[in-house]
């Protein structure tokens, strides 16, 4: 038996990644929870783990390939299919069996009594008759959270052609990012009703595919329940009844009305499985229900789910307001007028930053506060205790330091540890001790984060900071070591530089920045002396953070750096 491999969930909000290594090839046999690929995701490179054994029979992708979320990569082959022929056979013969005595008993001579449609044997049970073609309107599936349309990038089919499911039909460009659509079924497409570059909504008819399965499928059962839906409008609201089609039977004669008014008034929009009172609910608040995605079973939508979406557009169009619109990009000119060019396509960390602090640069109003601390003392004490921390397997530079200094600074001043929540207007107050620290790596900038510091010493820290590094530019961060920062670091003093101002990483409210310290003149006691001293810069959210609160929190930074015995003081 062939088994399709997808890709599994890779996180949240991870809908794709590129293809870094391909671990196995046709004809290897794997077993259960082996890695198969390597992943390159926005944030880091995961393994990907079978989750089956079997031998592989073919490897649908290849290094560099862009992915997604559920999309086959792999397909196994298990030695089922022989087995399974002989009871498929069995139960054909079965069938074929209970059919004749069916026609037997039929011509017996035996007096009938009419029954009502819902009560006939060939209303309640499937036809099991023959195979038969059928039309089946293809509609945009869900795209993802508070994804509602997109747009059509690029059709992969034409009208004639064969395909199997999972087959990839088009690719949808939307808010977030390019979505491959999957056939549900088997079968050759009859009509294509869309275009490139046209808009497209969730559940919006855009082909037509023409099927054969078999017509034992459903008859009796979608004509009750196609009843049910028209009859008993607050009892379909709880049960699990697909949506009609326009090629099958028309329902009992007691609901023949009511469906051809939907189909008069909707034209050809498609049929959502919805009673007609949650239809009605939604046109009196002016919801399209088309857009509308069901929480009940097979999709079907309730009054809560009318509900629910209409306050989420209602907090998105508020939060609209709220969030400072991108700046219009211009197109850019023919650089290669003037000489020559190389483009190359931005790699998936590159790509993410820039997003992600565009995204920061604009929501946030940034200010950033300058100070220096004298370290001059603290780094007597780095080099003196600097062995220590080797033998723990860590060492002891001024971010280990840092990372508990923060902390103390977060404790002593809690609007630093927080976020913003415009949405809601509030703001979210953080008990827990989690500093980001960015890491420079040949594929640009990652931040891991390390975590609960409250429960750690200094050393600990300088060993779990060198650890995470590490992992950061040997490609081996997990998207959880990058998760869940407050407050974030970033040292540029091993470069150079005598001062920056960096950008906050949003929800966080702040960022400290540290450049190289150099030798200066201090005058203290009359005199000048040779002090070692450390620029420092603070980036904050002026929304939540005033300069006043900032320039004490820098400089109590500064007052720990320069006396130690302060932090376990105050701290």
């Amino acid at each position: 038996m062939a088994i399709e491999f997808k890709i599994p969930e890779l996180g949240e909000n991870i809908t794709s990644g590129k293809v870094a290594s391909v671990l196995v090839s046709a004809g290897d046999t794997v077993e259960e929870n082996q890695s198969v690929l390597e992943l390159e995701t926005d944030k880091a490179v995961l393994e990907v783990p079978s989750e089956v054994a079997g031998t592989v029979k073919e490897v649908k992708v290849s290094e560099g390939d862009e992915v997604e979320v559920g999309q086959i990569v792999i397909i196994f082959e298990e030695g089922q299919e022989q087995a399974e022929a002989p009871a498929e056979q069995t139960q054909d013969k079965k069938s074929a069996k209970q059919e004749e005595e069916g026609k037997e008993q039929a011509t017996q001579p035996v007096e009938e009594t009419p029954t009502p449609a819902e009560e006939t044997p060939d209303s309640e049970q499937p036809q099991t008759t023959k195979a038969a073609a059928q039309t089946i309107e293809f509609k945009v599936p869900n795209l993802g959270e508070n994804v509602d349309a997109g747009s059509v990038a690029k059709i992969l089919v034409s009208v004639g052609d064969q395909i199997k499911k999972d087959n990839t039909l088009l690719e949808l460009e939307t808010d977030k990012a390019v979505v491959e659509v999957p056939a549900e079924q088997s079968g050759t497409i009859k009509e294509i009703l869309i275009k490139e570059g046209d808009q497209v909504d969730v559940g919006q008819h855009i082909l037509t595919i023409e099927t054969s399965e078999s017509a034992e499928t459903k008859t009796g059962a979608q004509k009750e329940e196609q009843t049910k839906t028209e009859t008993e409008p607050s009892k379909t609201e709880t049960e699990s009844a697909p949506a009609p089609k326009k090629e099958e039977p028309a329902p009992a004669p007691q609901s023949t009305t009511k469906p051809k008014q939907e189909r008069s008034d909707q034209g050809k929009r498609p049929l959502v499985p919805a009673a007609p009172s949650v239809r009605r609910f939604a046109r009196e608040i002016g919801l399209d229900i088309v857009n509308v995605p069901g929480s009940g079973p097979g999709g079907r939508i309730g009054i809560e789910d009318v509900k629910v979406y209409s306050k989420r557009l209602h907090q998105q169009r508020a939060a609209s307001d709220t969030v400072l619109k991108g700046v219009q990009a211009e197109a850019l000119p023919d650089f290669s007028k003037w000489g020559e060019v190389d483009r190359q396509s931005m790699n998936k960390v590159r790509e993410t930053t820039a997003r992600h602090l565009s995204y920061a640069w604009t929501t946030i109003p940034h200010v950033t506060q300058f100070d220096k601390a004298d370290i001059t003392n603290l780094e007597a004490l780095r080099k003196q205790y600097g062995p220590k921390a080797e033998e723990a397997g860590g060492k002891l530079t001024v971010t280990a330091i840092l990372l508990k200094i923060i902390e103390g600074a977060l404790k002593k001043f809690p609007q630093f540890n927080a976020s913003i929540d415009m949405q809601n207007k509030e703001i979210i107050y953080k008990h827990y001790y989690n500093i980001g620290v960015a890491v420079d790596t040949e594929r640009g900038l990652l931040v891991p984060v390390v975590k609960n510091i409250n429960t750690k010493n200094i050393i600990e820290l300088s060993k779990e900071l060198r650890e995470l590094s590490k992992k950061a530019r040997d490609r081996k961060l997990a998207l959880e070591d990058m998760q869940g920062g407050n407050f974030s670091i970033s040292n540029l003093g091993g470069i150079g530089g005598t001062a920056f101002s960096p950008v906050v990483n949003a929800p966080e409210v702040a960022i400290l920045g540290v450049s190289r310290a150099e030798m200066e003149p201090v005058y203290q006691d009359g005199q000048f002396v040779p002090r070692l001293r450390m620029p420092l810069a603070l980036s904050y959210d002026h929304r939540l953070i005033d300069g006043a609160d900032a320039a004490r929190f820098l400089r109590w930074v500064c007052e720990a750096l320069e006396q130690p015995f302060l932090l376990s003081l105050e701290g």
